[in-house]
């Protein structure tokens, strides 16, 4: 458990102060906004996950509920419901594909067992089954039109962080962060940038 607090606060660190040796991401006229187009339904939310906790729980759980309740107490289902989910620095292993789970053991850097074995998991347990079939997984979530997206300087800052550890380049480490994304997730300039337009678009906020 110390050495999970050391690398948090290591990933706290270097996200919050910046840190020499991060690739300057593309400007902002440069990033692609297209994705805030999909959003036409009545009801709008999103979720804050930034910086949740995941050796506490999952953080899936509340976007299920909003959307099972406006299913249920007004029968109101997607599309005409959006729901998005931010990650910045803390919760960026919901995002990160089986490959890098296992690659730079998230599990046991998160301190995130695997219910399956009680062991730190070497695998996405928050990602659920390809069809979808769990309702509080990023599958089963995405399957209901829910979009995730991940915070680019944050990503920038969990990179540092495992290149130090593992003495690889950080520009290679953070080209694999990237690439290794779970599919659909929306890399943005900044969690807080994202936070603040998709409110300005109609959503309301909740931080998980």
């Amino acid at each position: 458990m110390p050495s999970r607090r050391r690398f948090v606060a290591a990933i706290t660190s270097v996200a919050g102060f910046g840190f020499a040796g991060q690739p300057s991401g593309p400007r902002t006229r440069g990033w692609d906004m297209s994705w805030l187009d999909r959003f036409k339904g009545q009801h709008k939310q999103l979720f804050d996950a930034g910086t949740f906790d995941l050796s506490i729980d999952t953080p899936l759980r509340v976007p299920m509920n909003y959307l099972d309740g406006l299913r249920d107490a007004y029968r109101v289902e997607p599309p005409a419901v959006d729901v998005a989910i931010g990650v910045s620095r803390l919760a960026f292993p919901v995002n990160a594909s089986d490959a890098l789970w296992q690659k730079y053991r998230l599990g046991e850097r998160w301190n995130v067992n695997d219910p399956a074995t009680g062991k730190p998991a070497t695998r996405n347990v928050f990602l659920g089954q390809a069809a979808g079939a769990d309702p509080d997984t990023v599958r089963g979530l995405q399957a209901r039109g829910a979009l995730f997206w991940q915070c680019n300087f944050a990503l920038g800052a969990v990179a540092f962080t495992l290149a130090r550890a593992s003495g690889t380049p950080i520009d290679d480490v953070r080209a694999e962060l990237a690439a290794g994304l779970n599919p659909g997730v929306v890399l943005v300039a900044t969690h807080a940038m994202a936070v603040g337009i998709v409110q300005q678009r109609g959503f309301t906020y909740m931080k998980l």
